[in-house]
Parts: C-alpha cells; structure tokens; sequence
C-alpha cells in the first residue's frame, strides 16, 4: 500500500475511525430505535463507558481536519510517501490506542496520546513548509 492508493487508504481509515466509538457509544449506552428521532440527545444523556465512548468520536470527528488537510499538501507538495505513509499510520493507530484510553478512563496516558497523535499531521504541515 503505497502511492496515492495508499494516502487515500489512509484518509478513508481517519474519517470512518470516528463512526466506530459512535456505534459503540450507542450500543453501550442502550440505543433503540426510537432514540433516533434525535441521536444527538441520545448521547448526550449518556453515562459511563457510553459517555467516553461519544466523548473519543466526537474527538475524532474534531481532529480530523487537520489530519486530512495535512496529508492533502503533503501529498500536494511531493512530500516522500514514505514519510506521509508513516506519519498518516502512526496517526491512525495513535488514534485507536487514544480512543481505548479513553474507553478505559486513563486520562493521563490519553491526553499523552492525544499529544502525539496530533503532533502527526504538525510534523506533516512543517515538512511541507520546508519544502515551499
């Protein structure tokens, strides 16, 4: 997996990552039919592991951005696949190991991981500003 293949790989696994706390969020926290007359209040009523879980896709959803836009203009700007390749995986499974240390309530070691999960797409935004 390398090339554009790859980059666009990476951008479909960031952008349906957040979908998965979602359903988890729902199926935790009791989530019936009825309750998607309004989802959004659904969740926000949510408790426990169902509140975390809304808490990491909402996250997500919000990080997301700057990861995308990141890739974007490094692949725009001729950026080595080798390095948007790692930085887009790493920032993947930093984002899967966040959302379980957030299921699992260990705030210190999530806001780590936040921290370095969002220094991926940083370091991509800086490499591309070397290269203009």
């Amino acid at each position: 997996m390398s090339g554009i293949d790859g980059i666009i790989y990476l951008i479909l696994i960031a952008c349906l990552l957040p979908y998965v706390f979602t359903i988890l969020a729902k199926v935790t926290g009791g989530f019936k039919p009825r309750d998607n007359q309004n989802p959004r209040d659904f969740l926000a009523k949510t408790t426990g592991l169902a509140a975390r879980a809304n808490a990491v896709q909402q996250n997500s959803f919000e990080s997301l951005p700057l990861f995308i836009a990141a890739v974007l203009m490094a692949e725009y700007m001729v950026v080595s696949q080798v390095i948007i390749m790692k930085l887009g995986i790493a920032y993947i499974v930093l984002r899967i190991i966040y959302g379980i240390c957030y299921l699992l309530n260990l705030a210190t070691l999530r806001s780590i991981i936040w921290f370095l999960s969002m220094a991926c797409p940083i370091i991509l935004m800086i490499t591309v500003i070397r290269i203009i």
